[in-house]
């Protein structure tokens, strides 16, 4: 899909609204995914906090039965030279290829709107996790269950989404887990 806005368009810049609006309703699962790539590294303290609100608007929205991805108007306007996109789509096509050689449309409950609500659900809670301020590789796990998401709604793929929910239910746990050992190590020190 990426492919064909870059052939679609002659101009030189690219709107980002115009991308978005040629996703459709996917998206939201591209959003989803390319917020919580930076995640599954160790970052800055602000990278994780910035993609977490992100997060939770791309979650609020599809909660709210959106079929489209809303951008603040600022975000929209915002344009991206064809030549960047381009280069962009051409050096991930290898990968995206490779994806989608193991991915494929299936157990489309997973991918239906009523699974998007709770999804969307999921999306704004793992948001959440983002901005708790736990170093070092706290914001890991929810990281890659965001990751694991954005594939599968990218390629409409019920079980890359339902491992995604496993990922999550597994990234609460560990945040918890972590949270806690926090709160025992800060009141050990008062």
């Amino acid at each position: 899909m990426l492919s064909a806005i870059v052939t679609a368009h002659s101009a030189e810049r690219i709107g980002v609204g115009e991308i978005v609006h040629a996703l459709r309703n996917r998206a939201f699962g591209l959003s989803i995914l390319l917020l919580g790539l930076p995640n599954c590294l160790p970052m800055p303290p602000g990278l994780p906090v910035i993609c977490g609100v992100l997060l939770c608007l791309v979650g609020v929205q599809m909660v709210m039965g959106r079929d489209e991805l809303w951008l603040p108007r600022w975000l929209a306007n915002r344009t991206i030279s064809r030549a960047l996109l381009e280069k962009i789509v051409n050096g991930s096509l290898k990968w995206i290829r490779r994806f989608e050689g193991y991915s494929r449309p299936r157990l489309p409950y997973f991918s239906s709107p009523s699974a998007r609500f709770v999804l969307g659900g999921m999306v704004v809670l793992l948001g959440l996790l983002l901005l708790l301020p736990i170093p070092i590789f706290g914001n890991l796990p929810p990281g890659i269950a965001v990751v694991i998401l954005g594939l599968g709604l990218v390629e409409r793929d019920g079980v890359f989404i339902a491992a995604g929910v496993v990922a999550t239910l597994i990234s609460l746990g560990v945040m918890g887990l972590l949270s806690w050992l926090l709160f025992q190590g800060a009141l050990a020190v008062i």
